[in-house]
């Protein structure tokens, strides 16, 4: 596996299908545990108006061969800054990307996003029943009231 991004400088790169991920050997092969990243300035642009959009996205998963490198993850969920699409297509599109890649056990990501026009959209999506085993906290977002 080649790692890209870890002690390198790396540009952001100018759209999510630009990005490249890099993934790693799991280090815990065999073991069920759940992987969290929280990501909570994500922000993106509304396809119609050109306005920001900015949510608090949550990514679990539980790993198969390989884990997702931190930093390639960072530069990929930025990318996302100058990228014009629904909350949906945002929250899905990540899900789908790293589960394909990435081929974990299970895999959920929660996209809390904070309002416009006065309504909060939350999209959440996942690859199917989590493990049997699996310890899975709440995501820890609370429901909007201002979510602070």
């Amino acid at each position: 596996m080649t790692i890209t991004h870890l002690g390198q400088t790396s540009a952001l790169p100018a759209s999510p299908e630009a990005a490249s991920l890099d993934y790693v050997p799991n280090p815990r092969p065999g073991k069920t545990y759940l992987v969290r990243f929280t990501a909570p300035e994500f922000t993106s642009l509304c396809p119609v108006t050109g306005q920001p959009d900015f949510a608090h996205i949550v990514i679990d998963y539980v790993p198969g061969e390989t884990i997702v490198e931190s930093k390639s993850l960072k530069l990929f969920l930025g990318s996302f800054r100058n990228h014009a699409a629904f909350h949906e297509d945002c929250t899905v599109g990540i899900g789908e990307r790293l589960a394909a890649e990435m081929k974990p056990l299970w895999l959920r990501i929660g996209g809390y996003w904070y309002p416009r026009g006065g309504i909060p959209i939350d999209v959440f999506w996942q690859t199917g029943a989590p493990p049997a085993d699996l310890w899975l906290p709440d995501q820890g977002v609370a429901p909007y009231r201002g979510r602070g």
